[in-house]
């Protein structure tokens, strides 16, 4: 019951902290969680969960895109029937490098030939603030004209999003054409990116308690492309 209560106040504070939040309520989530939290897990097992759980988020993801959907009616082999298709030609996927990469690989795979473009920030272990700084930046042409998803597992301070996000308006794309996709994120880094970004949708599976002096979330999984990666 303190859990819950605790549970229930986190996302309290999260949903006042980002004016623009959607957090995924799915039964699966919390087994998967459970093992790809756990420090014991294997790499192997961590990648095949982690997979599990990213195709979950990035399905989610899709249905956030409202410029990309349009309404169609199909013919069934009973009676038509009015649904909705995906344009893959309107969307692009960003990912952060390299923790990104993995969640940018479950929208390939439920996207087939949708655009990606490649940004890769890096924090500053050695600052006091941990600030984010930026590498490299590629987009493909035409992206301004495209729903974005920016695709990082784990939102902390919310520096790299921002960074990362800084990048996609300074190349046209409206804020409000942009919707952050991840798997854990807290309520500081929602805190920083609503007061820089509130246009920016964000779609996370889970919202943990905070960061810790290294600016670590907790009780968070670690570092999530180190265990995706197998380079612990």
């Amino acid at each position: 019951e303190k859990l819950e209560i605790a549970l229930n106040l986190t996302v309290h504070v999260a949903m006042a902290s980002h004016p623009n939040l959607v957090i995924l309520q799915n039964k699966s989530l919390l087994n998967l969680f459970t093992v790809i939290r756990d420090a014991n897990t294997s790499p192997a097992s961590f990648e095949f969960h982690a997979n599990r759980l990213m195709t979950i988020l990035a399905e989610e993801t899709v249905a956030e895109l409202p410029l990309a959907v349009s309404k169609a009616t199909v013919q069934t082999p009973c009676s038509p029937f009015e649904g909705e298709l995906v344009d893959v030609g309107k969307v692009c996927c960003v990912s952060i490098v390299r923790a990104g990469d993995s969640l940018l690989g479950r929208f390939r795979a439920i996207l087939p030939g949708v655009s990606v473009g490649k940004i890769l920030i890096q924090r500053d272990e050695e600052s006091e603030g941990k600030e984010a700084k930026m590498f490299y930046c590629k987009l493909p042409p035409g992206i301004s004209g495209k729903q974005v998803v920016l695709c990082d597992p784990m939102l902390a301070t919310g520096g790299s999003a921002m960074k990362a996000i800084e990048s996609l308006v300074s190349a046209g794309v409206p804020a409000s054409s942009i919707v952050f996709s991840n798997v854990v994120c807290c309520p500081e880094g929602l805190k920083a990116l609503g007061e820089a970004y509130p246009m920016v949708k964000i779609v996370t599976a889970a919202v943990d308690e905070g960061l810790n002096e290294e600016k670590y979330i907790v009780p968070g999984l670690g570092d999530y492309g180190d265990r995706f990666f197998n380079t612990v």
